[in-house]
This record gives structure tokens, sequence and C-alpha cells, in this order.
């Protein structure tokens, strides 16, 4: 299980160190993809074997958008000595990755978002969030 929430660096080449016990929950090898909102998702490979395997279960015109979206951007990698990971840039560029990032544990997978659009999206969240209670509550 994957937990918790940490800032990092990613490096001019692209590469960003994950937490040690995320490596570890990870295992040696990994996938990168796409993430369900605008970031990276890091999986494990029986993760994201899991995943593909509901993704073949879908309707085929449901199961094809996903696959376009998932699949297809997927990339297997492995850190480096120092636990660097390298993002492809074609997910850095469309998850908006550069500079600072924040490395989100989220339960079954990992996700690496730019800090800025993750600080926006969690504000957002909060409001979103007590606006509601403030309306459940009536007041």
């Amino acid at each position: 299980m994957f937990l918790g929430t940490s800032d990092h660096h990613l490096d001019s080449k692209g590469r960003v160190i994950l937490p040690t016990d995320f490596r570890e929950e990870l295992g040696e090898s990994f996938y990168l993809t796409m993430g369900f909102n605008r970031c990276v998702q890091a999986l494990s490979i029986e993760q994201f074997d899991r995943l593909r395997e509901q993704i073949r279960q879908l309707p085929a015109d449901k199961a094809l958008s996903l696959q376009y979206l998932l699949i297809s951007p997927a990339k297997a990698v492995s850190p480096n000595s120092q636990g660097r990971v390298s993002i492809p840039q074609k997910l850095r560029e469309d998850a908006g990755l550069s500079g600072e990032v924040t490395v989100v544990g989220m339960d079954t997978r990992v996700e690496i978002w730019d800090k800025a659009t993750f600080d926006a999206f969690m504000e957002q969240q909060k409001q979103a969030s007590v606006k509601e209670a403030l309306e459940l509550l009536r007041l």
C-alpha cells in the first residue's frame, strides 16, 4: 500500500527520486503511464497487469479509449543506483512536469504531479469538500 506525500525535484534529464518505501513496494521494475488526473502514475507490474486485464473486460469502445490513454503511453522503468527514475518526455509533457514535483501515495499506485498543479488541485478539493459539508449542515 502506498501512503504519504513528498516533494521532490525533477532533474534536467527528467529523473525523480521516489521515496525508498515506494521503490521497494513497486519492485525492481515497474510501469509509468498517464494518471487519472493531470499526473504520471507508477504501477507495479502486477497492478499494471491487473489494470490491463480489467480494461480488456470492458466493452470494446471503452476498452479502446482506455488503452490509448493508459496502456499506449506506458513505459517499463527501473530506478538507477541513486533511486532516480527517468520519466519519458511525452509523459512529462502531458502531465506538465518540470522542476518541483509532488509524489503521492494513492493506495495501489503512486502519482507524480507538478507541485503547483497538485497544490491547486488539493485546494480545489478542500474547498469543494467544505462547501458540500456546509450544505449538508445547512449553514
